[in-house]
């Protein structure tokens, strides 16, 4: 199928933004049905908004939170992406990379 550059109307801003025949192409592949209904800035901005990186994988943050330690084995302040209980050992990631893969329960 042949596609043709399209000029589409942002409904955030009302600017004029440009539908490309290449992105109409990907649209198409991809299985998408609609246009695009904002333009690029506007789309980036709504994607901010929502804590949304436009990658995947960050279920609405896209920060972690984390949280102080101190690593089990050489001693040295780290940060890790739980709240330490005191009940097992935390590493920093050098020391916990050098950990033997057998004993981790994932």
């Amino acid at each position: 199928m042949s596609y043709q550059d399209r000029t589409l109307t942002c409904q955030d801003c009302g600017q004029s933004f440009t539908f490309s025949a290449d992105d109409q192409q990907y649209h198409a592949e991809k299985g998408y049905t609609n246009e695009p209904k904002r333009c690029p800035s506007c789309r980036q901005a709504r994607r901010g908004e929502r804590g949304d990186s436009g990658y995947g994988g960050s279920y609405g943050s896209s920060r972690r939170e984390m949280h102080p330690a101190v690593c089990a084995q050489c001693g040295k302040d780290t940060q890790v992406p739980f709240l330490p209980r005191g009940d097992r050992p935390v590493y920093c990631s050098d020391c916990f990379s050098k950990q033997p893969s057998s004993g981790r329960n994932y």
